[in-house]
């Protein structure tokens, strides 16, 4: 059976399969509605149905509790229905403007720049190129059905280079045990992308702050370099935060755009240093950090990346202290299996 979805306020219409999700429906349709994680973890999709009813596939009650749920919102990313919906959703200008695809790859390098981070450049099939906007993600397809997401970290204005990622070692994680061991220069891995509606909204000129954490610098350096390819004359704060200075892990490329971009600043944050390291930077929560150096946001925009908890703070706290517009905050929170596995 096929399902009729509308969505309030744009009216747009979508069809939904039996068993479909509705984010599943509205990607395949090209409707834009917002979305991260895809599972039920950073509630990036959250709306509300207005007419008729879903049931929830499993996801994490922080990510849409009970009283939400009984208010008539929905985690789209889990929904499923058995009738015609009308929902209530913010959709996202240009989501679907890149086609997602499914492509083979070749690891064409694999560097550790940090103990547990490695950079994975991928080379794609000649005469091959992927349209993406700076600060989506792509999804390895694995054997077994499961899929791993990673932001892809560079600029499209770089299409002549290979894809490049950001991949921090989770011990025991299906995908990352094997790109730390086994996994070789010139494997094959196939893919599925560009996914995500993380990513710059031009039609604006606010002051930007970027906000990371640890391998959420991936989706930044995009955001930055997709910038300097705009030429645009827009302020922009960098906040990277990391628990030691080697989390920090392209440290130096971010004083370097402090040097030669006129507009942009690099504020380095660690959380817990070690006598040994003699840092004498920030040090602290990385949103504070923030806070501390900007009160007011509300003429902001802000771009945060990174570990779930760090995401919600910055955003809570964004909001109710600092005065940033709700719909001025736009936020990739980078769930792992771990995350999921929490209530």
């Amino acid at each position: 059976m096929t399902f009729q979805i509308t969505v309030q306020p744009s009216g747009h219409r979508f069809d939904c399969e039996a068993g479909e999700t509705v984010l599943g429906a509205a990607i395949r349709a090209g409707v834009g509605l917002p979305y991260g994680c895809k599972n039920g973890a950073c509630g990036s999709c959250k709306g509300k149905v207005v007419e008729g009813a879903v049931t929830h596939r499993a996801h994490q009650q922080r990510a849409l509790s009970a009283e939400e749920a009984a208010a008539g919102y929905a985690l789209f990313c889990c929904a499923i229905t058995e009738a015609d919906l009308v929902i209530e959703a913010r959709e996202v200008a240009g989501s679907s403007e890149y086609p997602v695809r499914k492509m083979p790859s070749r690891v064409q390098k694999l560097e550790q720049v940090a103990p547990d981070v490695k950079v994975m450049s991928l080379q794609l099939p000649a005469n091959e190129a992927l349209a993406y906007r700076a600060g989506q993600y792509i999804e390895f397809m694995l054997k077994d059905g499961k899929r791993r997401a990673y932001s892809i970290a560079n600029a499209p204005s770089s299409l002549d280079s290979p894809l490049t990622l950001h991949i921090r070692h989770m011990p025991g994680g299906l995908f990352t045990d094997q790109v730390f061991s086994t996994m070789k220069e010139r494997d094959i891995l196939r893919f599925e992308g560009p996914l995500g509606t993380f990513y710059l909204h031009e039609d604006s000129d606010k002051p930007i702050v970027l906000l990371a954490s640890g391998t959420g610098f991936a989706p930044v350096k995009a955001l930055v370099e997709h910038l300097i390819h705009l030429k645009s004359e827009r302020p922009v704060s960098l906040y990277w935060g990391g628990r030691r200075p080697q989390d920090l892990y392209m440290h130096a490329l971010c004083e370097q755009w402090a040097q030669i971009l006129p507009r942009f600043s690099y504020v380095p944050v660690v959380s817990d240093p070690l006598p040994e390291d003699q840092w004498r930077g920030r040090t602290g929560f990385v949103h504070a950090a923030v806070m501390q150096d900007l009160p007011d946001l509300s003429g902001h925009q802000v771009y945060a990346c990174g570990a779930p908890i760090m995401v919600e703070a910055a955003q809570r706290d964004f909001l109710a202290r600092c005065g940033l517009p709700a719909e001025e905050f736009f936020a990739d929170s980078f769930t792992s299996e771990a995350d999921l596995a929490l209530p």
